[in-house]
């Protein structure tokens, strides 16, 4: 093997181990925050641009389905915007990766029975995936314009809860019945992918997880 040949594994095999380790920490290792702090970290370390938005901004730009699954948690949401934008990219509009970031799925008041909780420190293995894919990118210095959307949340039941029946307004204006809590994923993934269209995207492509 050549050195530039060896160069490229081991970049895309420290990518796979930081997925990896994304979706093997529980949930009191690796909550919303924590998994934005990684794409932060990978951000540093590559030149990559990482924003990470608190619940503030979210509540500004009104992604009425992040915040609403939200509800049950006592940590706050994120919502990350991870962007590689290399001069001479071969594509002027980008493609967008939009990850499901569950970093823990109970499925609030619609609660999962049984052994169906037992991986749901996992529901977060979209996100994981795209953080991870666009920190492979950034280390091999791909020469394409490609952004990461990360909503992420844990989905709980509380006193506070979302639960059927609710209406809630999405950040494009649409409003979404909820018929079943444990739905907490297209909720989420719609605002992002809502957000996703101010950048003119040429592709997007949304990744998650799903019970069953």
């Amino acid at each position: 093997l050549k050195k530039e040949d060896l160069e490229e594994v081991s970049d895309v095999l420290k990518a796979v181990i930081m997925a990896r380790d994304m979706v093997n920490e529980p949930l009191n290792a690796m909550n919303a925050e924590d998994l934005a702090g990684v794409a932060e970290k990978a951000g540093k370390e590559t030149g990559m641009k990482v924003e990470v938005l608190s619940k503030k901004r979210i509540e500004s730009l009104k992604m009425g389905g992040l915040l609403a699954v939200n509800r049950g948690s006592n940590n706050p949401p994120t919502f990350t915007v991870m962007e590689w934008k290399p001069e001479g990219a071969v594509n002027k509009k980008p493609v967008i990766f939009v990850g499901k970031g569950v970093v823990f799925d109970t499925g609030g008041v619609n609660i999962k029975t049984g052994s169906h909780m037992e991986e749901m420190k996992c529901d977060m293995a979209g996100a994981a995936a795209v953080i991870s894919a666009m920190y492979a990118i950034a280390l091999r210095e791909l020469p394409v314009y490609v952004l990461g959307l990360i909503p992420a949340t844990e989905n709980r039941p509380s006193g506070d809860a979302y639960v059927p029946g609710d209406v809630i307004q999405m950040h494009n204006g649409t409003t979404v019945e909820v018929l079943n809590t444990d739905a907490e994923g297209r909720l989420i993934l719609a605002d992002a992918l809502s957000y996703a269209k101010k950048y003119d995207p040429q592709l997007v492509i949304d990744i998650a997880t799903l019970t069953g």
